[in-house]
């Protein structure tokens, strides 16, 4: 084998174990980073170009950029059953979440939006926690409850009561719900398919459906943007759309998977920032309050350990421990999800295969 093909093959080999400690909420926290411009961008965006436009255009650009990184790099491509937990992750976050934001976000500023997204974290955790059977200590769930109720809170400020929710209200919701789902189960998949490569294959599999719609919005309203529209369009189809769930399946995969997804706490506050500085929304006072409030439940959450993982083995400890044998079988047992140390040992972390969104 040449050397060009053996370094190809590095690059599609799925998740090996990380050196540090806590690699899982570095990569989580990069990703976060990436996500915390989405929403203001989306609103910046969907001023000038339709809501649909902004969804489809952005998931066939980064599409077509997966396909040839896929190609390039000699993926192999998913097993049937694979598949079809794709069809969750592509479903959650490369239709539900953009087209449901988008379609808010023309009704909204967009710190109500980064409000409401705020309650995506402790959402992806129930998910996670009842899709792995993960054991999480009492502490975890306070925070994360504590973290939800803050941004609860948000809500009900911004819209004059939870009784007065408009219709941008439930989109948002919605894209919380599609989002959160699509997380778990892409976070679950990367473990055996790559962390890149689960994002890569979801935006392929959605380009059927998201290309055509494309072109008749393209057709039925041609789009007449200024150039910062433009310029945010092209953030979310490459860096949101793309990039950034690299560093954030790798996070979610590396684990553990409940407590990285707590980081996300933080991306509300960074959106609420982004709002300011690039829209001009003003903030209220109270936000600072509310920021070190929400910092502190996602501080508190990813440091909180139930004693039954304390005293798990060091693969549970960081969250790539064997799923329970009464899932379903292996996806792929010939590739390893993990390698041990080059002495020599070559320990083999099999992960039992969960079920999939249509088994649910």
């Amino acid at each position: 084998m040449k050397h060009n093909d053996s370094a190809i093959a590095s690059l599609s080999t799925p998740l090996s174990r990380p050196a540090h400690p806590h690699a899982g909420l570095l990569w989580g926290s990069l990703g976060v980073l990436a996500f915390s411009f989405t929403v203001p961008f989306t609103r910046v965006a969907v001023r000038d170009l339709e809501p649909l436009l902004v969804t489809g255009g952005r998931a066939v650009i980064a599409g077509t950029l997966a396909a040839l990184l896929l190609l390039a790099t000699r993926s192999r491509r998913p097993t049937r059953t694979e598949w079809l937990r794709l069809l969750c992750v592509a479903g959650g976050v490369v239709l539900g979440f953009p087209l449901f934001t988008s379609l808010a976000l023309r009704e909204v500023p967009a710190s109500h939006a980064a409000v409401v997204v705020g309650l995506l974290p402790a959402v992806t955790a129930a998910f996670t926690v009842v899709r792995t059977r993960e054991h999480v200590g009492p502490r975890f769930w306070a925070c994360a409850l504590l973290g939800a109720a803050v941004v609860t809170a948000f809500v009900a400020r911004t819209s004059g009561g939870l009784g007065h929710l408009g219709a941008a209200d439930l989109w948002l919701l919605a894209a919380v719900v599609t989002c959160a789902i699509g997380y778990t189960e892409g976070g679950l998949l990367s473990r055996s398919l790559g962390s890149w490569q689960t994002i890569c294959w979801g935006l392929v599999l959605s380009l059927p459906v998201l290309a055509p719609l494309t072109l008749v919005s393209l057709v039925a309203h041609p789009p007449h943007a200024a150039a910062t529209s433009w310029a945010a369009f092209a953030y979310l189809s490459v860096i949101s759309m793309f990039l950034g769930f690299f560093a954030w399946y790798r996070g979610l995969a590396i684990g553990p998977m409940a407590h990285v997804s707590q980081v996300q706490l933080v991306q509300p506050l960074l959106s609420l920032t982004w709002a300011a500085i690039v829209l001009g929304e003003r903030l209220d006072p109270t936000i600072g309050i509310a920021a070190l409030a929400v910092i502190g439940c996602a501080w508190f959450a990813v440091r909180a350990r139930s004693g039954a993982q304390r005293g798990g083995s060091a693969s549970e400890q960081t969250g790539l421990a064997q799923e329970p044998s009464d899932l379903g079988a292996v996806d792929a047992p010939h590739e390893p999800l993990a390698q041990g140390r080059r002495d020599g040992e070559r320990e083999l972390l099999a992960v039992a295969e969960p079920r999939t969104c249509g088994e649910q």
